[in-house]
């Protein structure tokens, strides 16, 4: 069993002293939110927190691959914020990546989200940036572009492989040298493109994949 980890402690404080200030204020308003997540969602977070914690355990670096159809929105969310919450829990040696069934582009709607919530973005330009994203000054920039899910830029094995659509989950039954798989899918902000409701969905689904992988490393060594 596990019990939740303190928001803040001693040996996290350094690390979240880090984070740009907006980022900072950005998560410590959302940190009471995770026990709001039901249950039914707690329980696929947990295995995936038990997934980063074997690896600690064993030694060996912890490499996760969000995955959704376009690797457009909602990978990419996942990509930053698991980067993000690792640090702010003081996690080491997390790796994370995305990938698609097809390479498009990180969608500008979804880059202005993660931009609103506080991390700092560069946009290099062309038809497939690749995004230098950062969320604290002492830490490497995360590079954020749109590819499928076995690109070299990810890694061929021993990485779980989180599944963020339905529609990659069900039609990618097998992800080649994943460890572990797990189906944590997110409704797709697309859906409100071109609305008036547009920034709002997608500042939403930003808020609600920030607040899960918080959980997730939150978990991460608090056995009881």
């Amino acid at each position: 069993m596990y019990r939740i980890k303190p928001a803040v402690n001693t040996n996290d404080m350094e690390n979240q002293s880090n984070f740009f200030p907006e980022l900072h204020q950005y998560i410590s308003a959302l940190l009471p939110e995770v026990d709001n997540i039901s249950p039914e969602r707690k329980a696929l977070l947990q295995g995936l927190a038990q997934f980063v914690e074997t690896k600690i355990g064993a030694g060996e670096p912890v490499q996760l691959t969000f995955i959704c159809t376009h690797n457009s929105r909602r990978s990419h969310f996942g990509q930053i914020w698991a980067a993000a919450a690792a640090t702010w829990y003081g996690i080491q040696d997390v790796h994370t990546f995305s990938g698609g069934t097809e390479a498009t582009a990180f969608n500008p709607r979804a880059v202005a989200a993660v931009q609103q919530a506080g991390f700092r973005v560069e946009n290099p330009g062309g038809d497939n940036p690749h995004y230098s994203v950062r969320f604290a000054e002492n830490c490497p920039a995360l590079e954020c572009f749109s590819k499928t899910f076995d690109d070299p830029h990810n890694p061929s094995r021993h990485f779980a492989a989180i599944m963020t659509c339905s529609d990659a989950d069900e039609n990618c039954p097998f992800i080649p040298g994943a460890a572990y798989r797990a189906p944590i899918t997110y409704d797709d902000p697309k859906e409100a493109d071109g609305t008036p409701e547009e920034a709002a969905r997608y500042a939403e689904r930003c808020r609600q994949v920030a607040t899960e992988m918080l959980y997730v490393f939150s978990r991460v060594g608090q056995r009881a």
